[in-house]
């Protein structure tokens, strides 16, 4: 007998300073023989939920939906380059207060953002082959900022984040394999950040669900993809330099602020105007107060910061032990966006 299989797969992402999850749940229809007896029996389900919306032609066609409301629970950990743009900095030390000051002569190195966390993702299945869904989580972030010019230093920022975001996710596909395109909106408010930063995801996957001959509530999918982040760019904020610099900084303070004259020796006359203001204003009380280690004195600071790297690609799997339970793992791999997470999902009927 010919075999064909058709199948709506529900893949939704969570994002939380630049990371995200994936979700996995599935409803299939097998004409194969395997699996006839139970193919007929959902064709006499009496589906009198409202969610699904269409949920008792499909069964009477012999999909197998899933249950239309959800809740997942995930652990997300995540790492990549961010590139920092338009700098502001302003100063507030004992005899200083400096507002923000346009400084266009900053040279970055390598900057690091790690970010892992909880989430919940309740979600509920509108028609059989569509999904939306909120987000809300808390975890932390950290973020290595490696400056080389005027000064030599590292900043390391640790902060806690929590985010509530929506998605929703529209996928298909026919025989074995599916494909799935899923988008979401997320608002992440650092505690040390003026505003929450917003993050859109975008993600695409294509996989294939391998279901047990004698127990056709189970399966394992696999699948491979993209994922697309970006975030709104401006960002603003303020921080004690203690908050801001490691300790390893106050430890060679001294090297610091000779490096500092000597960049200053040599490139100060080729200043501009506006740049020699900065330099006196914002970049000399700053180099002071860590010479005086001032850790109390409040650095301000405005950029636009935006992830290296928009796409990555990623690989995942999921164990449906049936249409309750089901655990899924996805990792990030190409890029130099480096991310895991791992979830259980619970479903129920409405």
């Amino acid at each position: 007998m010919k075999r064909l299989q058709i199948k709506f797969v529900l893949i939704g992402l969570f994002a939380f300073a630049n990371y995200a999850t994936i979700s996995a749940q599935y409803s299939s229809i097998d004409v194969g023989k395997k699996h006839e007896a139970y193919r007929d029996s959902l064709k006499n389900i009496d589906y009198d939920y409202m969610f699904p919306i269409w949920g008792q032609k499909v069964y009477e066609k012999g999909f197998d939906i899933p249950y239309p409301v959800g809740v997942m629970a995930n652990y997300i950990w995540m790492k990549q380059n961010i590139v920092i743009d338009n700098m502001h900095l302003g100063f507030t030390g004992p005899n200083n207060d400096v507002p923000l000051t346009a400084i266009d002569f900053i040279d970055f190195g390598e900057n690091i953002s790690t970010v892992n966390g909880f989430n919940v993702r309740p979600d509920l299945w509108i028609l059989p082959f569509l999904n939306v869904y909120g987000l809300f989580g808390r975890g932390n972030s950290k973020t290595e900022v490696n400056l080389v010019a005027p000064i030599n230093l590292t900043s390391i920022v640790e902060q806690e984040v929590d985010t509530k975001g929506v998605g929703i996710m529209g996928a298909g596909g026919i025989g074995k394999y599916w494909f799935s395109v899923d988008a979401n909106w997320t608002w992440s408010k650092p505690e040390l950040l003026d505003k929450s930063v917003k993050v859109k995801v975008l993600g695409i996957r294509v996989g294939r669900t391998f279901n047990f001959n004698h127990k056709p509530e189970s399966n394992l999918a696999f699948w491979i993809g993209g994922m697309r982040t970006e975030m709104n760019t401006d960002t603003a904020g303020q921080l004690t330099l203690n908050e801001a610099l490691p300790q390893s900084v106050w430890d060679r303070k001294d090297e610091v602020v000779a490096d500092y004259e000597v960049w200053k020796t040599n490139n100060y006359d080729d200043l501009t105007f506006l740049q020699k203001q900065a330099v006196d204003q914002v970049i000399d009380p700053l180099v002071e107060a860590i010479d005086n280690r001032n850790g109390e004195s409040i650095i301000k600071y405005g950029m636009d910061k935006q992830v290296q790297q928009l796409w990555n690609g990623v690989v995942g799997a999921q164990y449906q032990l049936n249409k309750r339970w089901m655990l899924r793992s996805e990792g990030g791999i190409l890029g130099n966006r480096k991310s895991f997470f791992v979830s259980v999902n619970y479903r129920f009927l409405m």
